[in-house]
């Protein structure tokens, strides 16, 4: 007798053989128990899970002697025929041999035809999505109304590209990948059948790269009885195929956890050495670091896992050395670089990055996360470097006097002039400031204070406002003016972020809800603003007072120009303790500084 490959001689031959789809040869048992037969049916799956094998069971069941009935004999002759592809009423059709417009006319006629010596004429189209349009718009009519006496069955790996019109008269049914358990367990069936001794590491290697396909899994055993004759070992299967043992593929994962990178960048290269195939070594990790999550998300439902007990007890310990989101991150580092890998040149240098990315990312911090602690990291600072506000004097306000001297007068007009105070009347420390829109004094001291607190927190922001003049203070708004020369540069100072920053400061020596205001000044304002000045003398009551002389012309002195504000450098950051500590916490450095508005 021929020899017959493993994957045709343990080929399913009724419902209770086939492996991993009950949820279909359940729902097909039941509707020939109650005759509820549809006239066509489409099995969708990936390759080697059982499409075309239900089919053929399902057309023994309809065509079985004194069928339709699921328990037929297992020697009817009709169903031996259709067993061994010799029946006339069972017509299995190559979607891809037989895709045009003639082969479905010709189909078309043949259908009219009763079957020879069963019940129904089935046809098995196997690859349908191969068909034409113009064959698919040929089949349609006959497909939705087919004699009583046919029956259409069709395979596909590839269901998006049947025409909707054609899914809409079908019953679809979606076949599984096979979990990793059920082929180990169906091969060390088939080893006992086939006198061979498979060591159960061996049966797990070969189910995982079989990646959930039987036929594939069916063929690699074949391969290597041939191979290795009636005793199979793990590192049989992982040199043959370039496989990664589960070992490796756990020392592997547990460096990632625990950002060894030498360690990592060590395991990797004996793999590379062994030959190992670097695209499956990747593939193998996704695997792992997704039962990890499952392991974290599902706790309490180990059956979840698909995987045996050494590997559920190694998915235990690690799932309490990460956290969900650093598994995630994982995750995500490894799927970019199975990415990369399809159009990388030097697969080993991909993958090496790829790895050492991802021991970075489990310890990742998140926007969110990151946000939130350098808002916690700025309370703290402020908290810590603050600067006391400076008691200020309180100065008795006197009503605004003009100068009837006008221009000549040694008094700016309409200017309210403070009058010195004793220093036993000074304020106590932490009396809030109340400052006067009229006195130049308190804005000079209000600015001068400001300066102070600011440059406890950004000196660079404080550069600048050394830069600009204090104007006025006025319904809780300070103005601050800058020479027209600087015009061009004041952006660099005037964003949202720099007037929160001296709004908090304001409010932070007693100003309240203040906000800060910048104008252009038109002329350049005095060289210094008064301290102390002198009190007012009233003219005698006897004689008016003689006009004062007029000092001789002198030559203005030249306006000098303001210098330019200078954008911050990156040595502007150094001494800045918020920058240094969020430098120190996320081992970062400072890479360059644009301006924002």
């Amino acid at each position: 007798m021929a020899y017959q490959v493993i994957a045709r001689k343990y080929r399913p031959q009724r419902f209770a053989d086939v492996v991993g789809q009950d949820h279909v040869t359940q729902t097909l048992a039941n509707a020939i128990a109650q005759n509820r037969i549809a006239h066509a049916y489409l099995f969708v799956g990936p390759r080697g899970t059982g499409k075309t094998t239900i089919a053929r069971i399902f057309a023994k069941c309809l065509n079985c002697s004194n069928g339709p009935r699921v328990d037929f004999e297992s020697d009817d002759p009709r169903c031996v025929e259709i067993s061994e592809g010799r029946s006339l009423d069972v017509l299995e059709i190559d979607g891809a041999s037989n895709r045009g417009i003639e082969e479905v006319r010709e189909l078309r006629e043949t259908v009219k035809y009763a079957p020879a010596n069963s019940k129904f004429k089935i046809y098995i189209i196997d690859e349908v999505h191969m068909l034409t349009k113009e064959a698919f718009n040929a089949l349609l009519k006959t497909l939705e109304e087919p004699p009583a006496h046919v029956k259409f069955m069709f395979a596909t790996t590839e269901p998006d590209k049947v025409l909707a019109t054609i899914l809409s008269r079908c019953q679809r049914f979606d076949l599984r990948r096979i979990p990793v358990p059920l082929i180990v367990k169906h091969l060390g069936y088939i080893a006992g059948e086939e006198h061979v001794t498979v060591e159960d590491a061996a049966l797990q290697a070969i189910a995982r790269g079989a990646e959930g396909c039987m036929r594939d899994a069916e063929s690699t055993l074949d391969q290597l009885i041939s191979f290795c004759g009636r005793q199979i070992v793990e590192s049989d299967v992982l040199s043959m195929f370039g496989l990664t043992a589960r070992g490796q593929i756990h020392a592997m994962a547990q460096a990632v956890l625990d950002g060894n990178t030498g360690k990592i960048l060590s395991l990797l290269n004996d793999l590379v050495k062994n030959g190992k195939d670097l695209s499956r070594l990747v593939a193998d990790l996704l695997a792992h670091f997704r039962s990890l999550l499952l392991r974290k998300a599902l706790p309490d439902d180990p059956q979840v896992l698909e995987v045996i007990e050494a590997d559920a007890a190694v998915l235990a310990d690690q799932s309490q050395q990460v956290s969900w989101d650093g598994v995630t991150r994982i995750l995500q580092s490894l799927v970019d670089c199975e990415g990369r890998l399809r159009d990388s040149v030097s697969k080993r240098i991909a993958i090496e990055v790829g790895l050492l990315q991802a021991a970075e990312a489990r310890n990742a911090v998140s926007i969110d996360q990151l946000l939130t602690r350098l808002r916690q990291l700025r309370e703290t600072t402020v908290s810590d470097t603050a600067v006391s506000p400076r008691p200020l004097p309180s100065v008795p306000r006197t009503p605004a006097v003009s100068s009837s001297a006008g221009p000549s007068g040694d008094m700016p007009v309409g200017q309210a002039l403070p009058v010195p105070v004793p220093a036993e009347n000074l304020a106590p420390a932490a009396a809030p400031l109340k400052p006067s829109a009229s006195s130049p004094a308190d804005l000079s001291q209000i600015w001068s204070q400001l300066l102070d607190t600011v440059g406890a927190t950004s000196p660079f922001v404080r550069g600048y406002l050394t830069q600009i003049e204090p104007v006025s203070w006025e319904r809780q708004v300070l103005t601050a003016g800058f020479h027209p020369e600087l015009a061009d540069q004041i952006e660099l100072l005037n964003n949202t972020r720099n007037r929160n920053l001296i709004a908090t400061k304001l409010k932070e020596i007693g100003l309240g809800e203040a906000q800060i205001k910048f104008v252009e000044l038109k002329e350049l304002p005095p060289a210094s603003l008064p301290s102390a000045p002198a009190p007012i003398v009233p003219p005698a009551a006897t004689a008016p007072a003689p006009p004062p002389s007029r000092p001789p012309a002198t030559k203005a002195p030249e306006k000098t120009k303001p210098a330019p504000l200078v954008a911050p450098r990156a040595e502007d950051f150094k001494n800045d303790p918020l920058i240094n500590k969020a430098l120190e916490i996320f081992k970062g450095q400072i890479a360059g500084v644009q301006p924002q508005n």
